[in-house]
Parts: structure tokens; sequence; C-alpha cells
């Protein structure tokens, strides 16, 4: 595992994860949680680097329920989904805490906003640099060049 950036500690069984445990891929997405013949089985959450984290039942490396939770706290809803649709452009910041006076409207779902670089946007896990198609960590590392599709929506969209 270690060649390929991955990790392990935890319970095993026969050489495979098996019982409480935590595993990390090469991206730093973590699951931790109950394992059983070297798959996720029973409770478990994925935590990603960026702040999201995904809870759920697994049965064989399949997730049976789960919930998926943004940064902010915001919880995904499978149906009845309202947020962020044609009719509710609001961030989910202005849902829990109300929207700002005219004069203050907010830009991001920041209050106040993280500064952003000239000529960058900002993108969830950092900023995107449409010159070099490189999105760096709000700290400056890298990480990652933009695929093809993620350039041109991000180009695009401009927001």
């Amino acid at each position: 595992m270690q060649f390929i950036g991955r990790s392990y500690k935890g319970c095993t069984e026969n050489d495979r994860m098996h019982g409480e445990g935590e595993y990390t891929f090469p991206t730093s997405t973590k699951y931790v949680g109950e394992m059983k013949d070297g798959m996720f089985h029973g409770k478990g959450m994925l935590l990603f680097p960026n702040g999201i984290k995904y809870e759920s039942i697994w049965e064989d490396g399949i997730s049976k329920q789960g919930s998926f939770t943004f940064v902010d706290g915001l919880q995904y809803q499978e149906n009845n989904w309202d947020y962020c649709d044609g009719n509710d452009r609001r961030f989910y910041s202005e849902r829990c805490n109300g929207i700002r006076p005219a004069g203050e409207s907010q830009m991001t779902d920041l209050h106040p906003p993280r500064p952003i670089p000239a000529g960058c946007y900002d993108c969830a896990d950092g900023f995107y640099d449409p010159v070099t198609r490189v999105i760096t960590s709000y700290s400056g590392g890298f990480v990652r060049s933009a695929g093809f599709f993620e350039w041109i929506f991000l180009s695009i969209c401009r927001c």
C-alpha cells in the first residue's frame, strides 16, 4: 500500500482489513469505520480533504444508505432537494443566517469572503488560475491541474 500512496491502520484478519480501521486513499480521502474481508462493511464514513463527509452503511464495499454533508454543514437530500435550484439561489449560510442588507451583498458562502488573487476564481477547494489552469489550495499549495471539462466550466462560469 505504501508504494501506491495508500495506508491502513486498524484490525486485520487473514492479512485483510477486517473490523474497525482507517483506510487512506492516495488522494488523502479517508474511510473510517468497519471493514469485512478487505472491504468497507458496516458503519463507516468517507472524509474528503476539503471537509466534505459521506456517512453510510456499507455492504461488501457498496454504500447502501448514506448521507452527504458539505463543508458548511448543508446535508444533501435525495428527495425534495430545494437548495440552489431555479427558485432559490441563496448561499447556504444565507439560508441559515438571513440575507445581508443592500450594499453588503454576499459574493461567496463565506462572510467576509477570503481574498481571491487577481485574475483567479474561488472553486471551493482552492483558487483556479485560468492562465495556468492550475488549482492551488487556500494556503498556496498545489491541488491539481484542471481537467478539460473542469477548465471549460470554470472559464465559462467565472463565479
